[in-house]
C-alpha cells in the first residue's frame, strides 16, 4: 500500500512538474516579431497573426495626443514572466522597447504613463512597410501589437525639363521620389532616378543656383524633425556634388522641418506630400 501511495505522489509530482512547464512554453506557432525580441525571463502566452486588419495607434503631435488608425497586417502577441523569475517594472519594459526600436533607427512618437497600465507608441520602416507597434504592460507582463502598413511609393513625378519649366514659372519645385527610412538621412537606393533628373537639371542649367530644402511631416519632435530635414537636404547634395559632379558652390542645404506644409497632416496622404524635397532657384543681383 505504502509503494502504492509513494508512486502515485511521484506520479502526481511529475504532473504537476509537466504542467507547470507546459504552461510557461510558448503559444503554439507563436514567434517573436522580426527586430524586436522579447524581454528576458518572458514567454508567449498568446498569438495571432492577421493577414490584413486595423489597430488605433496613439500618437503625440506637438503635446495634444490623438488616435490614429492603422492598417495592415497584424500581429498580437501576449507576454507572461516565467514562474520564480524576478519581476519587472512597467517602467523597465516600456525603457528597454523604446530603447530597441530607437537603436534600429525607429521613433516614439507617444509614450503614456497609467496608474494601472503604461502605453508606449513606437514606428520603424522595415523594408517597404511602416511599422506601428504599440506596447500595453502592467503587472510585469505586456501585450505587443504591431501592424505593418506598405508605404506608398512615391514615384518620379517630374523629369529636368518639368523641373525648369515649375522653376521658371514659379521659383521651386517639390520633388518626390526621394527616400529615406524613418528618422534617417541616409538616402534610399530607390531615389537614383530622382537624384539623376536633379543632377540633369543643374547640368543642362550651368548657372542655376538652387536651395535643397527638405520637408518632414507633424509627426515626432518638432525640434527633431527640423535637425533631420537640414540632413536629409545636406545627403541630396552630397550625393549630386560626389556623385554627378555638381559644384556643391551652386547648392545650398536648409531645414523647414515640418513648418511648410502643402497638405493636412491630419490624414497619412497628406503627411506623405509634405514629406518631401524642394528645390528653390537662388537668384542674386
Amino acid at each position: 500500500m505504502k509503494l502504492v501511495f509513494r508512486t502515485l505522489l511521484v506520479a502526481l509530482a511529475a504532473l504537476a512538474i509537466a504542467s507547470t512547464a507546459f504552461g510557461q512554453a510558448d503559444f503554439a506557432g507563436s514567434k517573436d516579431y522580426p527586430g524586436i525580441t522579447r524581454m528576458p525571463d518572458m514567454y508567449i502566452y498568446s498569438y495571432r497573426d492577421i493577414q490584413f486588419d486595423s489597430a488605433v495607434f496613439r500618437v503625440t503631435q506637438n503635446g495634444k495626443k490623438t488616435d490614429q488608425t492603422i492598417e495592415g497586417r497584424k500581429v498580437v502577441i501576449d507576454y507572461e514572466p516565467k514562474q520564480g523569475t524576478a519581476p519587472v517594472s512597467k517602467l523597465q519594459i516600456i525603457r528597454n522597447l523604446q530603447n530597441a526600436v530607437r537603436t534600429a533607427g525607429g521613433q516614439v512618437i507617444d509614450d503614456s504613463p497609467g496608474t494601472g497600465w503604461y502605453n508606449t507608441t513606437l514606428r520603424f520602416a522595415k523594408g517597404s512597410k511602416e511599422v506601428w507597434v504599440q506596447i500595453e504592460t502592467g503587472n510585469g507582463s505586456y501585450t505587443q501589437t504591431v501592424v505593418e502598413r506598405e508605404v506608398m511609393k512615391q514615384d518620379v513625378t517630374v523629369d529636368a525639363a518639368a523641373m525648369a519649366s515649375s522653376i521658371a514659372d514659379s521659383g521651386s519645385v517639390a520633388i518626390y521620389g526621394i527616400n529615406f527610412d524613418t528618422a534617417s538621412s541616409v538616402i534610399k537606393p530607390d531615389s537614383e532616378p530622382a537624384i539623376d533628373e536633379i543632377a540633369k537639371l543643374l547640368t543642362n542649367n550651368p548657372t542655376l543656383k538652387v536651395g535643397i530644402v527638405g520637408h518632414t511631416d507633424m509627426v515626432g519632435d518638432a525640434t527633431s524633425n527640423m535637425k533631420l530635414s537640414q540632413a536629409r537636404a545636406q545627403s541630396v547634395i552630397n550625393e549630386l556634388a560626389s556623385k554627378h559632379r555638381i559644384a556643391a558652390a551652386r547648392l545650398v542645404a536648409f531645414g523647414a522641418g515640418p513648418w511648410a506644409p502643402v497638405a493636412s497632416n491630419d490624414t497619412d496622404e497628406g503627411r506623405a506630400k509634405n514629406r518631401r524635397v524642394e528645390l528653390v532657384k537662388i537668384t542674386t543681383k
